[in-house]
């Protein structure tokens, strides 16, 4: 079991909160000192660009800049090469989806995803279906989000080229079998894009093992800063595609003609100025996760989970729509209570939750309901805390919801 005490005197955001109970890591996470350190010594005594200068300082800053690809690589298992800083994860979908509209794909051609994904994983789809004429077909899923292996085969035809899924999804938190899925993938010629937003965080990845041809995660939701995301790709696919963005740092050279010569796999994919900052942070981030172990992390998590669904199972006021998942999401809803008002009163007790749709806007076709609440843990969160919260969920009513207005 994690030493949580210790762990949670590396996060200034306890020391300055100490009332705040915080149940929303799936939107973002706090950040160790470690991190913020890193944020800080750039700004205060390394304040430069990278690849541009000859001095000792930029080369310096450019070093660190290079070895956030390797720390990242041995985060996920992969090449340092294979790892392509972006603005988030938004953005690294956006462009995963951008280049192999480009260099793929056809009209006609479908993509398989699910019901449970989250818009950014989602709409870049969607114009891709408005301008490209490809096909959007939803994989069918059990009433807790997930598709199993076989269901995934049933689905998979001779026209499908591209399977999008999130490996945990980030309203349910239901865990999708992306090795098997991938094997199901390539046997019939498809390639694999994975939303790791919710998973890399939270539990070991390594992209080898599930063999999935892209994954794409942020930053700030692994106690590292905000601002950039990683695209990973199979190096020779991003090779055979086309960057979204073009400019400074992206290209070896172009001339009057309008000719352009791009630079290899990751640079190309990095147009202009990176957030250098965030990306020294989220080097700082991602040692630090490793320093705990991701193994640690995701158990300590399913510990807090099954202790926080035990108890809001007792509760009658209390619908769980995702009690069996192996993740640290727990999702529900107060009967009669429309989610934000019970938010509202949890944060009214000093616990920060979500609510709304989590900009997954049409899963309610598969639970019902486009609104619920959203406990998100992660591994600083305590037994405690999880108590506190499952008590404040008994008190839940119409009238007390309504009683923190008045």
């Amino acid at each position: 079991m994690l030493d949580v005490n210790r762990i949670r005197a590396d996060f200034p955001m306890f020391k300055n909160n100490p009332e705040l109970i915080y149940f929303d890591n799936g939107a973002t996470s706090f950040k160790p000192q470690s991190v913020i350190d890193a944020v800080t010594h750039y700004y205060t005594s390394e304040t430069s660009n990278i690849h541009r200068g000859e001095y000792p300082l930029s080369a310096k800053v450019d070093s660190e800049y290079d070895r956030t690809r390797q720390t990242v690589a041995r985060l996920i298992g992969c090449e340092a090469r294979e790892v392509v800083f972006l603005a988030g994860a938004s953005a690294a979908l956006n462009q995963t989806a951008y280049g192999l509209g480009k260099s793929f794909l056809k009209a006609g051609d479908t993509i398989l995803t699910t019901e449970n994904e989250h818009a950014s994983n989602l709409l870049p789809w969607f114009r891709l279906q408005s301008e490209n004429q490809i096909k959007i077909e939803y994989l069918p899923v059990s009433k807790e989000g997930v598709c199993d292996a076989e269901t995934f085969k049933k689905a998979m035809h001779p026209g499908v080229k591209a399977v999008v899924i999130a490996q945990v999804t980030n309203v349910l938190g239901s865990v999708q079998p992306i090795k098997e899925i991938a094997a199901i993938a390539h046997e019939n010629g498809a390639v694999v894009v994975v939303d790791g937003a919710q998973s890399v965080p939270h539990m070991p990845v390594n992209v080898k093992d599930l063999d999935c041809d892209f994954l794409c995660f942020s930053s700030h939701k692994m106690c590292g800063p905000s601002g950039v995301g990683v695209m990973y790709g199979k190096y020779e696919l991003l090779q055979k595609m086309e960057p979204m963005l073009l400019g400074g740092g992206s290209n070896a050279r172009f001339q009057s003609c309008g000719t352009v010569q791009l630079k290899d796999t990751p640079e190309k994919f990095e147009a202009g100025t990176p957030p250098i900052e965030a990306v020294i942070g989220l080097n700082a981030a991602a040692d630090y996760l490793m320093h705990i172990g991701m193994d640690e992390i995701h158990a300590y998590e399913l510990h807090l989970r099954k202790r926080l669904v035990s108890e809001l199972q007792k509760l009658n006021n209390i619908v769980v729509y995702n009690p069996d998942n192996a993740s640290g999401i727990v999702t529900f809803n107060a009967k009669d209570v429309f989610a934000q008002d019970s938010a509202s009163f949890l944060a009214s007790r000093g616990i920060a939750v979500r609510s709304g749709n989590h900009c997954a806007k049409i899963l309610h076709e598969i639970i019902g309901t486009d609104q619920t609440v959203r406990a998100s843990m992660y591994f600083y969160n305590t037994e405690e805390e999880v108590d506190k919260l499952a008590a404040a969920c008994a008190d839940i009513s119409v009238e007390n919801a309504i009683g923190i207005f008045f």
